[in-house]
C-alpha cells in the first residue's frame, strides 16, 4: 500500500527533513519559495512576483476579484458591470419614446403629461395648447394635464425620461452611452444614479424658474449635463487631463448656443451645476462617512424640490 502526500491549494504541511517540497499545484515539480499570502509552496510556473516576494496564482486571482468588488475612491463599491446602469438607462428612455411615438408623437397626451410645462396643457379638439390656464379650458371642452404649478409634480423627473424626436433621443442616449459608464466606474451605481436623478432635478428647478410657464422641456441632456459637471469634479479631483471634459463642455455649450430657438440652456446649466454639486459633495465629505455623503447629497435633492415649490408658491 502507497501512501500520496495530500495536495492542493489548502494544503500547507512541511515536509519531513530531506524531503523535496513539492509544488501545492503541480505535485510533481519542486517548489522554490512559499506564496507570500497563503504559504502554500510554489513551483517557477506558479509564482506570480508581489511587491514583497513571490504569490500563487490562486492568491492573484483571489485578490484581483476582492480588488474589482472593493470600494472606490469615494466610497462607492465598484460596478462589476458599469456600463449595465446606463444601458438600463437607455431602455427606459427608448421605450419611452416607442409609447409616445405609438400614441401621436408630440401632440399625443402621454407626451404632454411627462414633459415639463409649468403652467400645464390644454388637449383640445387632438391638439395640445399651452399657456392655457385650466379653467379656460374646461370651459372650452377641453383636457387640462396640469404641470408643477397646477400639480403635476412627476413631470420634475418623467421629463428626463421623455423624448418625441429620433434625432433628440439618439444625440442624448450617445452621450449617455460614452459618460455614463465613465462615471459609474469611478462612482459606484447608486453614487452614479445619484448624480443623475439629482442632477435632473437641478436641471427642473431652473426651468421652473428661469423658463417661460407656458414652455415646455424634454428630454435627458439635463442630466447629461449633469454627467459632464461630475467628470469634471473627477478629473480635477484626480489631477486628471481636464481637456477632455473641457471639450464636452465645449460642445454642450455649442449645442445650446446654436440650437438655442428649441434648446433649453436653463435645463442645461441646471443640470450641469447639480451634477457639480452632488459629486462635490461626494468628493469633499469622503473622510466623514458614507452616511454623511448621502445625507449631503439628499440635502442637494430637497433643496431643488425646495426650489420648485417655491415656484409655485410664489405663482
Amino acid at each position: 500500500m502507497t501512501s500520496i502526500p495530500p495536495s492542493g491549494p489548502d494544503f500547507q504541511a512541511q515536509p519531513p527533513p530531506g524531503w523535496p517540497v513539492a509544488c501545492a499545484y503541480h505535485p510533481g515539480r519542486a517548489a522554490g519559495v512559499r506564496c507570500q499570502r497563503c504559504g502554500n509552496p510554489i513551483c517557477g510556473e506558479c509564482m506570480v512576483e508581489a511587491p514583497v516576494g513571490f504569490q500563487c496564482r490562486v492568491c492573484v486571482a483571489r485578490g484581483m476579484a476582492a480588488t474589482r468588488q472593493a470600494e472606490g475612491p469615494w466610497g462607492g463599491r465598484r460596478s462589476a458591470n458599469p456600463a449595465l446602469t446606463s444601458q438600463i438607462l437607455i431602455a427606459l428612455n427608448v421605450a419611452v419614446w416607442l409609447g409616445i411615438l405609438v400614441t401621436g408623437g408630440f401632440e399625443s397626451r402621454l407626451s404632454s403629461a411627462l414633459m415639463l410645462t409649468p403652467g400645464g396643457v390644454c388637449a383640445l379638439n387632438d391638439q395640445t395648447w399651452v399657456g392655457v390656464t385650466s379653467a379656460a379650458c374646461l370651459s372650452a371642452g377641453g383636457t387640462f394635464l396640469p404641470g408643477p404649478l397646477d400639480g403635476g409634480w412627476w413631470q420634475l423627473v418623467t421629463n428626463a425620461f421623455t423624448h418625441t424626436e429620433p434625432l433628440h433621443l439618439g444625440m442624448n442616449m450617445l452621450a449617455l452611452w460614452i459618460l455614463g459608464p465613465q462615471v459609474e466606474r469611478i462612482l459606484g451605481r447608486a453614487r452614479f444614479l445619484a448624480v443623475y436623478f439629482v442632477s435632473a432635478l437641478t436641471a427642473s428647478a431652473f426651468v421652473m424658474w428661469l423658463a417661460a410657464p407656458a414652455t415646455s422641456t424634454l428630454g435627458a441632456s439635463g442630466a447629461i449635463s449633469g454627467l459632464i459637471g461630475a467628470l469634471l469634479v473627477i478629473v480635477i479631483r484626480m489631477r486628471g487631463d481636464v481637456r477632455w471634459v473641457l471639450t464636452w463642455i465645449g460642445i454642450n455649450v455649442v449645442i445650446t448656443v446654436l440650437g438655442s430657438a428649441g434648446i433649453s440652456w436653463q435645463g442645461h446649466l441646471g443640470g450641469f451645476l447639480g451634477g457639480l454639486a452632488v459629486t462635490g459633495a461626494l468628493v469633499g465629505l469622503r473622510k466623514a462617512g458614507g452616511r454623511t455623503q448621502w445625507l449631503g447629497v439628499a440635502g442637494i435633492g430637497v433643496l431643488a424640490l425646495l426650489a420648485s415649490v417655491a415656484r409655485v408658491l410664489a405663482g
